[in-house]
């Protein structure tokens, strides 16, 4: 069974940092293109940052480039997005997600197969 749990959400002030993680079981997510999305209230649901497992291509939406950073750590099966410069614009619940599939896609993210249940992030003074 493929789970997908994310951790590291919570409030932070304009200007903060947070790092979230996706740690994977029942799938090496080395082996999976993945990708981190966000959904704000009365929003729809927003790609952030993607990695392309066939090639490694990292992609950025334009909100949170040069402040955002994915990662994986291989060893820990464990994929990560590092958050610096907060905006309150940033608060959402932020998810992970997985597919067996060569891409990266900050779209709808209805390509990829697997989520996990999401965690909070707050930005306010």
């Amino acid at each position: 069974q493929v789970q997908l749990v994310e951790s590291g959400g919570g409030s932070v002030q304009p200007g903060g940092s947070l790092t979230l993680s996706c740690a994977a079981s029942g799938i090496t997510l080395r082996y999976y293109s993945h990708g981190w999305f966000r959904q704000a209230p009365g929003k729809e649901r927003e790609g952030v940052s993607c990695i392309d497992n066939s090639d490694d291509r990292i992609t950025y939406s334009d909100s949170v480039k040069g402040r955002f950073t994915i990662s994986i750590d291989n060893a820990k099966n464990t994929a990560y997005l590092r958050m610096n410069s907060l905006k309150p614009e940033d608060t959402a619940v932020y998810y992970c997600a997985a597919a067996p599939l060569s891409m990266c896609d900050l779209g709808s993210g209805s390509a990829y197969d697997f989520w996990g249940q999401g965690t909070q992030v707050t930005v306010a003074s």
